[in-house]
């Protein structure tokens, strides 16, 4: 990368975190350090009250209880919806990962941990918009952030059928699994996680005893719900404040050197600041700029794909419920996000393909700015109703 470009990039980003970065300096490392660890911890007891509660609510219910998303195609609507409406998919896989431990089949859940990988991608997408008044800046920044967008849709396209005919994510999640787990209850090296979040999820499940099953489970999952919203927003916060210079200086030392660096830095870009989606905002206004180019974006937000899942592999660690179906769903998720890399990116025909798709909705979009606006209502609202309603009527 040239000179002139590294300093616009520069520019763009010490724009878009001055804030952050200006609460970090006046602020004292090792305690925020501190305030990340205990927000880590709430959300591990987070996931356990979701796991209680389900399961106190249900009983052996669950699966009754969401007949509606049986269909797999179902499954994907609610969880890109849920994504999208929330902008997290750090939250919507870690109340997805509660909800399992409770009593909701796996085979539900796959679908649903697929569409949170797509609605996720509304927040880059969104952020796209502020470059909409210059026409070559909007076109560049509306493609860096829907390559993400059609990424996701092409895993989608290819991993849910085979796992609707062979259910290879469910075996591969199961073999990972295993080896954290003894008789479906005591993790390997990891039982002192579940031992020191037992007194809070212990405590919630006992303060709700007098109620009744269906409202007491109800109070627990509501609660678990809120905490989990708690703290994956400030430990975001958090994070960005400690780890966004340190971002920077990975991405303009990775991007442009190859895709390896590319995905391994989105990737750990990633895991330091825990949301994809600010991982990959952050690279929309470096290519609307055209300090980046798309191909050299799009590695680095295929890694952040796979930093993403490191939340759901935590909050999966001490839930109350069956674990080993928690920490199922947990690798399905790691394994969905890996594989899509490989396959996609590793199959010579496949690796471009969002990239053109991306390259052509970008300058679509900025000759008229309104199928910017369709794209978006379309993609994560207006399809996946019209697919919900159709697959409750078959």
């Amino acid at each position: 990368m040239n000179p002139a470009s590294e300093s616009v990039a520069d520019a763009v980003l010490e724009e878009a975190v001055s804030e952050e970065m200006a609460s970090a300096s006046s602020g004292k490392p090792v305690l925020q350090w501190i305030a990340v660890a205990v927000l880590v911890y709430f959300l591990i007891c987070a996931v356990g009250l979701i796991g209680s509660g389900f399961k106190t609510a249900t009983g052996d219910e669950a699966k009754e209880m969401f007949s509606f998303a049986t269909n797999p195609f179902a499954g994907l609507v609610v969880g890109t919806v849920a994504t999208a409406l929330i902008q997290s998919s750090s939250t919507v896989t870690s109340i997805i990962v509660g909800l399992v431990a409770g009593g909701l089949p796996v085979s539900v859940a796959v679908p649903m941990v697929m569409g949170a990988n797509i609605g996720t991608s509304i927040t880059n997408t969104i952020v796209s918009l502020g470059h909409v008044r210059e026409k070559k800046e909007f076109a560049r920044a509306f493609a860096a952030a829907t390559v993400h967008d059609f990424f996701n849709l092409l895993s989608v396209v290819i991993f849910l059928p085979l796992e609707m005919m062979f259910g290879i994510l469910e075996r591969m999640g199961s073999a990972l699994a295993s080896l954290f787990v003894v008789e479906n209850a005591s993790m390997k090296g990891l039982n002192f996680v579940k031992a020191s979040t037992a007194p809070i999820v212990d405590g919630a499940k006992h303060s709700v005893e007098s109620l009744s099953a269906g409202l007491g489970g109800l109070i627990l999952i509501v609660v678990g719900i809120v905490i989990i919203f708690f703290t994956i927003h400030y430990v975001g916060k958090l994070l960005k404040h400690l780890m966004v210079g340190r971002a920077k200086d990975i991405m303009h030392a990775a991007i442009g050197k190859g895709p390896l660096s590319g995905i391994a830095s989105g990737t750990f870009v990633t895991i330091l600041v825990q949301s994809s989606s600010t991982t990959t905002s952050l690279m929309v206004p470096l290519a609307g700029s055209g300090a980046f180019g798309l191909k050299q974006i799009y590695p680095f937000t295929l890694g952040a794909n796979i930093g993403t899942c490191i939340t759901a592999l935590l909050a999966a660690t001490a839930v109350d419920g069956n674990q080993a179906a928690a920490l199922q769903i947990a690798f399905i998720h790691l394994t969905y996000n890996v594989l899509g890399v490989l396959v996609i990116y590793g199959i010579p025909f496949l690796r471009y393909t969002p990239v053109r798709a991306a390259e052509w909705l970008g300058a679509t979009a900025s000759e008229n700015k309104l199928i910017a606006l369709a794209y978006i209502v379309g993609v994560f609202f207006l399809i996946p109703g019209l697919c919900l309603g159709i697959s409750s009527i078959l």
